[in-house]
């Protein structure tokens, strides 16, 4: 299948990694509801479209090709129905604001303490893969109940599943261009398994408060639970998604902070507005840029476009969090915008179940960072990179400040 403009059978996977926002721009602009062969879907890019689709009765949930190859089934992001509604009721409870209220600050402000303990007297940092995504993986790590993993591990669990779920390119007959690129994944499962089962085998007989140890029980007959091969693929999810999202969230405000030093001072001043400056960080550089997907049910029109039964859609809320239709200026990181609602945490009973977990880690690991060092600054020797079109982030965030 083509497109039906030209320029769109042209899109590579190399530029969408790179920078998303001119193709995705562009896609808005002529045909915000496109088939990109690159992809092998369409590609839904603006707000309404997004939100329609993901709101719709005439489309379900669909774990995207690459997605079932790297998580395999059933993942809560890809299922519907009774085993969509299980794996929620697994999940859901203790994210829920109430439960989360309850536990969050002593669970992440001693680990971004200390954090920040390892370099707060050196003037220098790398702030990505030295504070924020360390405090997010560490935080959600000890929610799970994975003490004993490193920091180190658990980045590079999420890593290797992030290249494998972005691992889209097909070509013209549907197959992958890059299948070598499942294999670190595929490695790292292995590993996962070989750590988690243990642990499983000893969460059966001596339940305790950890989430996966929850997943087990909760909603079980007594004296039964969960099979391990389901709660697998969803908990490579959070391996990969719930990990990501607030380090990288927490990068990405960073960045947009630093365009604007008056709001950043603003921010330091006054610690209430670090909320604001997240969710306007979400917006400007969504974590889950283009991951999440849908599949029509029947024959539908949408946006002018005819979709057969059985289309899948990618929803691409990054960019959609980038529409001029209701953003002013998207492409500029600005705390003073209206606080008009975003979808980095997606719409429809599909929308990330993590929400106010994420955004509490990130509220708290910048409240840190910034009272501990708030003389901070970008230091500007060294570019900020961003990467990817699935999930995306900055690659490295350098930072000095006066000792």
């Amino acid at each position: 299948m083509t497109s039906t403009i030209s320029w769109i059978d042209d899109i590579t996977m190399t530029e969408l990694e790179r920078n998303p926002y001119l193709v995705y721009e562009r896609l808005r602009a002529e045909s915000p509801l496109a088939y990109v062969p690159v992809l092998g879907s369409y590609v839904a890019s603006t707000a309404d479209i997004c939100r329609s689709i993901a709101t719709s009765p005439d489309f379900e949930a669909v774990i995207t090709k690459a997605g079932g190859r790297t998580f395999g089934h059933p993942a809560v992001i890809g299922v519907n129905g009774p085993i969509h509604d299980d794996l929620r009721s697994m999940v859901d409870p203790a994210l829920q604001p109430q439960e989360v209220d309850r536990w969050i600050d002593d669970l992440v402000r001693p680990i971004a303490r200390r954090y920040l303990s390892e370099f707060e007297d050196a003037g220098r940092a790398e702030l990505v893969g030295g504070y924020c995504e360390p405090v997010s993986v560490r935080a959600l790590g000890d929610l799970l109940g994975l003490k004993s993993v490193s920091s180190d591990k658990l980045r590079e669990w999420f890593h290797k599943l992030s290249r494998s779920f972005t691992n889209a390119g097909v070509d013209e007959n549907g197959e992958f261009t890059n299948p070598e690129g499942f294999d670190e994944a595929d490695a790292a499962k292995e590993e996962i398994r070989s750590i988690v089962d243990p642990l499983i085998d000893n969460w059966i007989v001596n339940p305790d408060d950890s989430a996966i140890s929850h997943w087990l029980h909760d909603g079980m007959p007594d004296g039964q639970t969960r099979d391990r091969d389901y709660i697998y693929p969803t908990l490579y999810v959070y391996l990969l998604g719930a990990m990501q999202e607030p380090g990288h969230a927490m990068g990405s405000t960073l960045v947009g902070l630093f365009t604007r030093p008056d709001q950043l001072e603003q921010v330091i001043d006054e610690p209430a507005l670090i909320p604001r400056a997240i969710s306007e960080g979400m917006r400007w550089t969504s974590p889950i840029w283009s991951a999440t997907a849908r599949i029509s049910t029947k024959d539908v029109e949408i946006a002018g476009v005819e979709l057969p039964e059985g289309s899948v859609v990618l929803l691409s809320y990054g960019s959609a969090n980038h529409d001029h239709t209701v953003y002013d200026r998207p492409s500029e990181y600005d705390i003073t915008r209206p606080p008009l609602p975003h979808l980095a945490f997606g719409a429809g009973n599909h929308a990330c179940a993590g929400i106010y977990f994420a955004n509490q880690v990130c509220r708290i690991g910048l409240e840190e960072l910034l009272e501990t060092i708030p003389n901070i600054e970008r230091d500007t020797s060294s570019d900020v990179e961003f990467w990817g079109w699935g999930f995306r982030g900055p690659t490295a965030l350098h930072a000095n400040w006066e000792v």
